[in-house]
Order: C-alpha cells, then structure tokens, then sequence
C-alpha cells in the first residue's frame, strides 16, 4: 500500500519529456549510451551534440545500472542514463528493470536532485509488457521514496501516449 504522502511525491503526465522543467530526467539508454531510436533519440537530439561527447567519456553502461550527465540545452540540469532489459519473460528482466529506477533514484539522491522524470523503460522497442513495466516502476519508486522519506524528492512519470498514462494511473489507484 502507498502512503498518501509518497502518493503525493509522484505525478503521472503524458508529454514530451525533454520539455519538462525539473532537476533530472531519465534516458531509456543503450547500452553504447550513444543515442538511439525512441526517447533516447530524443533526448539526444534535444539535449545537443555536446551530450554526445559527454557520453563518448562513459565507455556505455550495463543493463540496470546508471549515469550522469549534464542537460545541455534541456531545461533539466541532469540526465541520468539507465539502459533497461531487453524483454525475454526470466524473472531477471525485472530485477533488471527495478535495478533501472533504484539506481537512478539513487544517483539523484547522490547529486542532490529533488525533481526527477522517468519515461517507461524498457517498454517501447525493448517490449516490455507494459503492465508489467508499469508496475515495476510504481512499486520500485514508491518503495524507494518510503525508504528515503527524509529526503524530499518528486517523481514524474512522464508518458508518451494517453495508453501508457492510463497504465501508470492504474497502478498507483490500485496499490
């Protein structure tokens, strides 16, 4: 069960998530953290060739895990790279997929980000069911807000389509 206060921490908003106004957004990254199709592709191309360079010095990221880099021409500070499973249906892609919001949540808290974005991860081209992928990310972000209450931090899932708002929605009415 979600408390009303972390409740009151996440917001559900269907957009363009390189136009948000807040301290960090999330990249569903490759692998190469080079830029890709989808949200990464996007993020690339708003952001400027300067996030490119910057991700060049990082030599990738491994799936789960999470990095750093400025927002360049974003109205975001940060943007924090996760690279999301692939989906194969083993218990391991949620764990991995967990791994994705744990960590950057964590790396946010580290560089003292109150404000952070997620698109879905790892529900677009990597096919992740998205009820399943919705539900991760609800339980793991509000798991990690209870367990960090004395920090204040705002989650935004930030939804390409009305479908994929819809299935955040439910899951924070359900729990």
């Amino acid at each position: 069960m979600i408390s009303e206060k972390v409740k009151s921490q996440i917001q559900v908003v269907q957009g363009d998530i390189t136009k948000l106004d807040c301290d960090g957004i999330v990249n569903a990254a490759n692998r190469s953290l080079l830029g890709g199709g989808g949200v990464d592709g996007a993020i690339h191309r708003a952001a400027g060739p300067e996030l490119l360079a910057e991700c060049r010095t990082l030599h990738g990221c491994r799936t789960g895990e999470a990095k750093i880099t400025k927002g360049y021409r974003l109205k975001a500070k940060y943007i924090i790279h996760t690279v999301g499973p692939i989906y194969s249906g083993t218990a391991e892609d949620a764990a991995q997929l967990a791994d994705c919001y744990r960590n950057s949540l964590n790396l946010a808290k580290e560089y003292e980000l109150h404000s952070i974005a997620f698109p879905a991860i790892s529900a677009g081209a990597y096919g992740y069911p998205l009820d399943a992928a919705t539900q991760i990310a609800v339980d793991t972000v509000a798991d990690w807000l209870q367990s960090h209450a004395d920090y204040d931090m705002k989650v935004i899932f930030c939804c390409f389509d009305a479908r994929t708002a819809q299935a955040y929605q439910t899951k924070m009415k359900m729990e």
